[in-house]
């Protein structure tokens, strides 16, 4: 079976876990990216979906991504899908000129354009 990763970090959109499950996935949800860490050291999922998430006052990085950014380098068959807020937009592309992001989806985010993205990312069973 499918396993996707859902990193929730600051919601404000609709329960995709029905959606998730309806694609053929088994789901996963975390709430910070420590604990994302802590589960991708002990599992590898087919997909990671994650909000992004700018902030200027990071000493050593521009976003909440950037770890987790790490550690997909070693695990290139994972695929990402990233919600980002508009406002954020000039940085966000900055980030995906740096980082691998398979598909992004813009606030506000919903279960058309997520259904969208998970599908043109076509991971199989």
């Amino acid at each position: 079976m499918k396993r996707l990763l859902a990193i929730i970090e600051l919601g404000g959109y609709p329960n995709l876990m029905p959606l998730y499950q309806e694609l053929g996935y088994a789901v996963d949800v975390v709430n910070s990216q420590r604990k994302a860490r802590s589960y991708l050291k002990k599992t590898v999922p087919d997909v990671i979906v994650a909000e992004y998430n700018f902030q200027s006052d990071f000493r050593d990085r521009t976003s909440n991504l950037e770890t987790l950014m790490a550690i997909l380098q070693k695990q290139p068959q994972v695929k990402l899908v990233v919600f980002y807020m508009p406002e954020q937009g000039h940085k966000f592309e900055q980030f995906c000129a740096q980082h691998r992001v398979d598909q992004a989806v813009e606030f506000p985010v919903t279960q058309e354009k997520v259904r969208a993205s998970l599908m043109a990312i076509g991971v199989q069973d």
